[in-house]
C-alpha cells in the first residue's frame, strides 16, 4: 500500500483532503497520529486553504474510525476551542515571549 492509499483508507478523507496533508507534510496514518487532527486541520489552515470545521471533524473521525458526525457535541466544541488557541498562539509567540520576557524581569526584581 503506498503513502497516499494508506490516508485514503481513513474513514472520511477524500482525494482532496488527503492531497491537503500531503501539502503540509502528512504522509500516511502515523504521521496523521503523531501530529493529532488539530494540527493537522490548522497546518492546512495556515496554508492559506479555506477548509470548514467539518475537515477538522473529519480528521478527528478518521484518527478514531468512525464517521465524522458520530463525534458527539462537546468532542467537536473540544476540536474547535484546541483549534482556535493553536492559531492564536501561533499568532502571537512574539508578543507572548516579550510579555514572558518583562514578566521575568519583574520577578527577579
Amino acid at each position: 500500500m503506498t503513502m497516499q492509499n494508506d490516508l485514503m483508507a481513513l474513514k472520511n478523507l477524500g482525494n482532496t483532503s488527503v492531497n491537503w496533508l500531503l501539502a503540509v507534510g502528512i504522509h500516511n496514518r502515523a504521521e496523521l497520529e503523531r501530529v493529532g487532527s488539530v494540527q493537522a486541520y490548522n497546518r492546512i489552515r495556515e496554508r492559506g486553504i479555506k477548509v470548514s470545521k467539518v475537515l477538522l471533524y473529519a480528521l478527528q473521525g478518521a484518527l478514531l474510525n468512525v464517521h465524522w458526525t458520530q463525534l458527539d457535541e462537546l468532542e467537536k466544541k473540544r476540536l474547535v476551542i484546541e483549534a482556535e488557541r493553536g492559531l492564536a498562539t501561533i499568532g502571537n509567540d512574539a508578543t507572548i515571549g516579550a510579555t514572558t520576557g518583562s514578566d521575568n524581569t519583574n520577578d527577579n526584581s
